[in-house]
């Protein structure tokens, strides 16, 4: 660390709770908490109506926190998959959840790591992009780390609300009402606002293709082979691109 640098007390004096940051943590948050509560109620309904019970599915919504891998894994549990198969699809598609990490890491690796570990568990797509947005640079700030908490917290007891809503929703709803395509309708509300440039709808093109085509393999394998090769695919085009672009800048 340079010595210019804040370090130890000074670092300590900015991770202080700062009620002004907090509300504005929240403040900036507040217009999503509805999506993402909504979200969480169809996540809900969709983990009983694959097939979870009641208790199950909130140990999952509580422990998991992840609505992508808890829907990507949904059908391979109907399938009664292999356990590595689950936790491998789970995995691919919280691979993100890595970047997130990487990029938080310059601006809180100086916490303890059981607190680390508390805010990567809470921590969300969302809310990530909004507190990188409000401070782009890992310099210490004050009101940081209360910013930060007030995007997370707000934002997982709306999930967990949404889901937990869903669930006992799910439970009580006939299945004839047909409420199982609610994880795929949930999917698409995912997929479509993310394809925002060619890498990405060419990689979920892509993923589609291979999906169809392995279809027939075991275990589901052909989920977990369409989201590798689709992302691989993006990130391949994407790459193309940014060196195409450079070159004729």
């Amino acid at each position: 660390m340079n010595a210019g640098d804040p370090s130890g007390p000074a670092i300590a004096a900015y991770d202080a709770p700062d009620r002004d940051a907090w509300r504005e943590g929240v403040k900036a948050g507040m217009p999503t908490l509805f999506g993402i509560g909504a979200w969480g109620i169809v996540v809900g309904i969709a983990m009983v109506k694959s097939g979870l019970s009641v208790w199950q599915a909130s140990g999952m919504t509580l422990l998991v926190f992840a609505g992508s891998a808890q829907l990507a894994s949904l059908p391979l549990i109907a399938a009664q998959a292999p356990i590595w198969v689950i936790f491998a699809t789970a995995l691919v598609v919280n691979l993100r959840f890595v970047i997130f990490s990487a990029l938080l890491g310059p601006h809180f690796a100086h916490l303890p790591w059981k607190q680390r570990f508390c805010l990567g568990y809470i921590s969300g797509d969302l809310t990530v992009a909004m507190f990188l947005q409000r401070y782009p640079t890992s310099a210490p700030a004050p009101g940081k780390l209360s910013y930060l908490k007030g995007l997370m917290y707000p934002n997982w007891f709306a999930w967990q609300i949404g889901s937990l809503a869903g669930i006992f929703l799910g439970s009580a709803v006939p299945t004839e009402w047909g409420l199982g395509f609610a994880g795929t309708l949930a999917i698409l509300c995912i997929m479509v606002p993310l394809i925002i440039n060619h890498a990405a709808l060419c990689g979920v093109i892509v993923a589609g293709v291979v999906s169809v085509l392995a279809y027939g393999l075991p275990y589901k394998l052909g989920l977990l082979l369409a989201v590798v090769v689709g992302m691989v695919t993006a990130m391949f085009i994407e790459e193309t691109f940014t060196k195409r672009k450079a070159r004729h800048e």
